[in-house]
C-alpha cells in the first residue's frame, strides 16, 4: 500500500506513516508509564515526549521524501544521458560509415588504376 504525493512525484509507504504513529503512541505510553510509577506523572512532560517523537518522525519522514526527490532526479539525468550517448553513438557510426565507404572507393579506384 502506497501514498503518492503527485506535486513532487515521491511515493511514501503507509507502513512508514504507521511506524511513526506507533513511535508517537509509544513514546506516550513509555512516558506516562514511566513518570507514574515514581508519582511524577506530569502531562507537561508526556505531552513534550509525544511532541519530541512526533517531530522526530516528521524528520525522518521528510528526510526519505528528500532523498526520493533526489533519486528520481539522477534518474531522470540517468536517462537523459543514456539518450543522449545513444545519439552520438549514432551520429558517430553515421560518420565513420562515410569516411569507410571514401576510403573504399578511394583504394578502387586506385586499384583501377594499377591494373590499366
Amino acid at each position: 500500500m502506497e501514498l503518492v504525493f503527485a506535486k513532487r512525484g515521491v511515493i511514501m509507504e503507509a507502513r512508514d506513516i504507521l511506524l511513526s504513529a506507533v513511535m508517537v503512541i509509544s513514546a506516550f505510553v513509555l512516558t506516562y508509564r514511566w513518570l507514574g510509577q515514581y508519582g511524577l506523572g506530569d502531562s507537561v512532560v508526556v505531552l513534550a515526549a509525544m511532541v519530541l517523537v512526533g517531530a522526530l518522525a516528521a524528520l525522518l519522514l521528510s528526510i526519505d521524501i528528500r532523498l526520493g526527490i533526489v533519486e528520481n532526479k539522477v534518474d531522470a539525468k540517468e536517462r537523459s544521458l543514456r539518450v543522449n550517448i545513444q545519439g552520438v553513438e549514432d551520429n558517430v557510426d553515421r560518420k565513420l560509415n562515410m569516411m569507410l565507404n571514401r576510403v573504399n572507393e578511394a583504394l578502387e579506384s586506385l586499384t583501377r588504376r594499377q591494373y590499366r
